[in-house]
């Protein structure tokens, strides 16, 4: 099922497994004779700030650009916002969102899918709203770049929707792999790539002690059990539906998988295929 709107605990922060660098560090930055003009982003005024969508997995953000390589693994830097950041279209084009310093109760992480010398002091993160792939810019330079904290995560999961598998690896080695229940025909899971937005534990859990939302949605609900839509990966009492499509668009996995999940850290990377 969807991750419903639920009564809940967060759980840790789960970052233990991040490798820090220091708030507002670009990551892999090149010498500056390499690199391309800094291309300052748009003065946007505090009244237009107050007026922009948040981005979060309740919003829709159809000015928001696609994520132009869906399906590519990325070097694992994720970024959290210590204050709220305004997020643009492209470097030097309109502000589309806000991307909050907090999500469902928990720390803002993101992953960074683009940066280097063409476009320096901005990345491109994922955003948890719609439509899914969303992605957009922050400019990191000067006083903007103290306001983010830089992390590297070595964590990846892959779902294979055709095998009906989840695979988990950290820094290249293998943590495991499991068979696990994928949404039906008429709710299906979508694909991409994601990223964990967080780590919730229900306060009287029902079908799984943990819920683990995706920046993703349900290509066909537009809401389910009080909630957006958003999909996650969660356990499920009866091992009988592993290997099956039975789901409204969720990922249901075995409790040994669930608990090895419960350390990957937010912003970590999900790509899922057919």
């Amino acid at each position: 099922m969807l991750v419903a709107a639920v009564t809940i605990a967060v759980a840790g922060a789960a970052l233990a497994g991040c490798e820090q660098g220091g708030a507002g560090q670009p990551y892999a930055q090149q010498p500056a004779a390499q690199q391309a003009p800094v291309v300052q982003p748009v003065t946007v005024s505090a009244a237009a700030v107050a007026a922009l969508p948040r981005a979060t997995t309740y919003a829709n953000i159809p000015a928001a650009p696609r994520d132009p390589d869906p399906y590519a693994v990325t070097d694992g830097v994720v970024v959290h916002p210590l204050t709220a950041q305004v997020v643009y279209a492209a470097p030097g084009k309109a502000a589309v969102a806000v991307l909050p310093a907090t999500e469902l109760g928990g720390p803002t992480w993101v992953p960074v899918v683009q940066s280097g010398p063409a476009t320096p002091d901005w990345e491109r993160v994922l955003l948890p709203s719609r439509p899914n792939r969303a992605s957009g810019w922050l400019f990191t330079g000067g006083k903007a770049g103290l306001q983010l904290d830089t992390r590297r995560s070595p964590y990846l999961v892959r779902i294979n929707l055709g095998a009906r598998t989840l695979s988990l690896s950290d820094g290249g080695k293998s943590l495991g792999s499991w068979t696990v229940a994928i949404g039906t025909k008429a709710t299906p899971t979508p694909t991409g790539r994601t990223f964990l937005l967080a780590l919730l534990a229900p306060v009287h859990p029902t079908y799984s002690p943990l819920i683990l939302p995706l920046g993703l949605h349900s290509n066909t609900l537009t809401t389910f059990g009080g909630g957006p839509g958003t999909v996650g990966v969660h356990g499920w009492p009866d091992p009988a539906v592993f290997g099956h499509a039975v789901s409204h668009g969720c990922v249901r996995v075995p409790a040994t998988a669930l608990h090895i999940l419960a350390r990957v850290p937010l912003g970590s990377l999900f790509v899922i295929t057919r």
